[in-house]
């Protein structure tokens, strides 16, 4: 989101930034260093009816990247899964309806709604099997959008995505994504641990992402589900040796055995098909792993302070 934000600002945009600045989920004021005098910046929650309509009228671009996004959270705290990722979406759809009837609605969904991939790579039409709360609220997510599309006329778009990595991720924990512990790590020298090794993913760096964002808000994509993809997917093995090799002689990592509480929720080997939305806006990801990795490591280098 915060690096959406600035983007956005560069192009001239005036942009309203809605946070609630929850830190488990990565709310971190540094992310707008710089540029807070660029943005009109609202500490408040998605999910707060009374105070939308104020905040989403007049706009004609909403990018509803808010979510609580852990995985193993969702299973230990179903209710408060729900709370942000179905309930709060709901809210904001409501105020878009009521107030910002106009505007292009894009929603970030995420792979996991598919589950344990049948085929590699996964297109849109492979079916979706959820494999936790989290992936089974985010599917209602999507539906809740193509609802509002379909009957009320809303312009939404949908893009599930894959791991998502880059400059001003979380780095605490894995609650965003495990690359960010990977690389916390390596910055600080110490060995990341790899589990398991063999299962392949693919990565999305956050400039290529919000690319695709920006693309994605054509109000010819209204009412459209599009999968996001990345570099070439690689086993997280694989991805380990990249960052060990842009990380230098310090960094290292342990292969350790799947913990078993995060094993009944994983989904194996995933790959996105991701040609519909290349085909639609001509959009392609610029960003190899290894560059990636690359600009990661230099940012944290400098403000490892502000995300631990």
């Amino acid at each position: 989101g915060s690096n959406l934000a600035r983007r956005l600002a560069d192009l001239g945009a005036a942009v309203t930034v809605v946070d609630n600045l929850t830190e488990t989920q990565g709310g971190n004021r540094f992310n707008l260093d710089g540029y807070q005098e660029r943005f009109r910046v609202v500490e408040a929650d998605v999910g707060d009816a009374k105070r939308l309509p104020a905040l989403v009228e007049g706009a004609s671009v909403v990018f509803n990247l808010a979510a609580a996004t852990s995985h193993l959270d969702s299973m230990r705290d179903p209710l408060g899964d729900l709370e942000v990722n179905c309930r709060a979406q709901l809210a904001l759809l409501e105020a878009c309806r009521l107030h910002a009837k106009d505007a292009v609605v894009v929603f970030t969904s995420t792979r996991q709604v598919y589950g344990k991939p049948e085929r590699l790579p996964v297109d849109e039409t492979h079916r979706l099997a959820p494999p936790d709360i989290n992936g089974i609220h985010k599917a209602a997510g999507e539906a809740y959008h193509t609802l509002y599309h379909r009957v009320h006329g809303l312009r939404t778009t949908v893009l599930r995505l894959t791991n998502v990595y880059g400059p001003r991720m979380r780095i605490k924990d894995a609650r965003q994504t495990f690359l960010g512990v990977w690389v916390r790590d390596a910055v600080e020298g110490k060995p990341f641990e790899v589990w398991g090794g063999e299962q392949v993913r693919d990565f999305t760096f956050v400039d290529d992402l919000v690319e695709a964002l920006l693309l994605s808000a054509d109000p010819a994509l209204a009412g459209r589900i599009l999968n996001i993809g990345g570099s070439p997917p690689v086993s997280l093995k694989t991805a380990a040796d990249t960052l060990v090799a842009e990380a230098g002689a310090a960094a290292r990592y342990e292969v350790r055995e799947f913990p078993a509480e995060r094993k009944r929720i994983d989904i194996g080997d995933y790959a996105t098909d991701d040609r519909r939305f290349r085909s639609l806006t001509g959009w392609t990801p610029r960003t190899d792993l290894g560059e990636g990795f690359r600009r990661s490591l230099a940012y944290y280098r400098r403000h490892l302070a502000r995300y631990l």
